[in-house]
């Protein structure tokens, strides 16, 4: 601290610093903690008022305020968990598989049926971030609703539709614990320390000691407990846990038709699982809808038997203001791609919800009849074209 720091501490009331100090980090951990609730449409209210969330909780404490967005988002993570197995009566699986009972673990979710129907079974991956398993957007979930920010229609709707359903959660790739506290020597008892500077150090007015401490406390009110990473096994990142559940879940499964449904980074991880079991996938999968994807078939070094087959057998419904399925130029030669009917990124999934269905329905029966795919966005462009 310069003196110019301590001169201005020493112009400031100690108490009138105080009232300006950050509260504690210490939130609820449960919605009814929170003073929140989902109503019947699924929108997050207020129990008390019934406003939607309000994120500027506190003035001027943009850190706290973050801070307790992210504590409510650990809560829609665990909440939306709840409505995946009781809502729609999914199963919550431990992998690794083979795990020990000290090693870290992940889970995924999958229906009774995932493994054993012969006929369909979807896949649905969604994109990076805080995102968990049953998510699209955890800003969606909380500003608009479950509908929008979650995959809950999506697997409501392919159970109705005869489909198993698969649910990845390829953002859980490590737990975190704290880290073991190591005692370092002090600079004031290190015998390398010249003795005068010690004395200099020793003789700091306990006054100004007080000030400065108080200062570090100011400008980082809240040291939190520092973490370490543990690596899931096999697991360790979004493209490794996609290989990992295809491995041992989706190509052991029975049916005969695999739909994929990949939103943002989850289409990269899709593109990376083709690049490392291409021909696997290509005889069990039928059909990919992309949303949004940021996938890149140069970057990622796709080889050309791939990008033929993306070309023939997925659809990339992307952010767009153009009406939905409304055909987008691409500068990449990997899959068509159409508009979403929005231009919000997070957005994309659920406003082409019905399109996907419809491509994953024409993509069967043209599979059966052993012709091509007939995209959605043709008859949609032929009529925007006439128009």
């Amino acid at each position: 601290m310069n003196l110019l720091q301590l001169y201005l501490l020493s112009r400031i009331d100690l108490d009138e610093l105080m009232k300006k100090d950050e509260p504690p980090l210490d939130f609820p951990d449960t919605l009814e903690g929170f003073e929140y609730a989902f109503n019947e449409k699924g929108q997050l209210r207020h129990t008390k008022t019934g406003e939607p969330f309000v994120f500027n909780y506190r003035e001027d404490l943009h850190r706290w305020n973050q801070k307790r967005y992210e504590a409510l988002g650990e809560i829609i993570t665990k909440y939306v968990y709840e409505l995946l197995e009781k809502d729609c009566n999914l199963k919550k699986i431990s992998i690794p598989v083979d795990a020990t009972e000290s090693e870290p673990k992940s889970f995924i979710f999958m229906s009774e049926d995932a493994l054993t129907n012969p006929q369909k079974l979807m896949v649905l991956i969604h994109g990076s971030g805080v995102v968990r398993a049953g998510q699209w957007a955890r800003r969606l979930i909380i500003n608009e609703d479950l509908d929008s920010g979650t995959q809950i229609p999506f697997i409501k709707r392919a159970m109705e539709e005869g489909y198993g359903v698969i649910v990845l959660n390829p953002n859980e790739n490590y737990i975190e614990v704290e880290k073991p506290t190591i005692h370092v020597q002090s600079s004031s008892d290190s015998s390398d320390e010249p003795a005068e500077k010690r004395e200099r150090k020793d003789k700091v007015p306990k006054e100004t000691k007080k000030r400065r401490d108080f200062y570090e406390k100011y400008r980082n009110p809240q040291r939190e407990k520092e973490t370490m990473q543990l690596y899931i096994r096999e697991n360790g990142s979004p493209e490794e846990h996609a290989v990992y559940v295809w491995d041992h879940f989706i190509a052991q499964s029975a049916a005969e038709n695999v739909f994929f449904v990949a939103h943002s980074y989850g289409g990269l991880a899709f593109v990376e699982l083709m690049i490392q079991r291409e021909a696997d996938v290509k005889s069990k999968v039928t059909a990919v809808a992309l949303t949004d994807s940021v996938h890149n078939v140069w970057h990622q070094e796709a080889g050309k038997t791939i990008r033929e087959w993306m070309r023939e057998n997925c659809c990339n419904w992307v952010s767009s203001s153009e009406p939905l399925d409304t055909s987008v130029e691409s500068m990449l030669p990997d899959c068509p791609r159409v508009s979403a009917g929005t231009d919000r990124h997070e957005l994309t999934s659920w406003k082409s919800f019905p399109s996907i269905f419809k491509f994953f329905t024409e993509a069967s029966e043209a599979k059966t009849s052993s012709l091509k795919p007939a995209l959605t966005r043709r008859s949609h462009r032929i009529k925007h074209e006439e128009l």
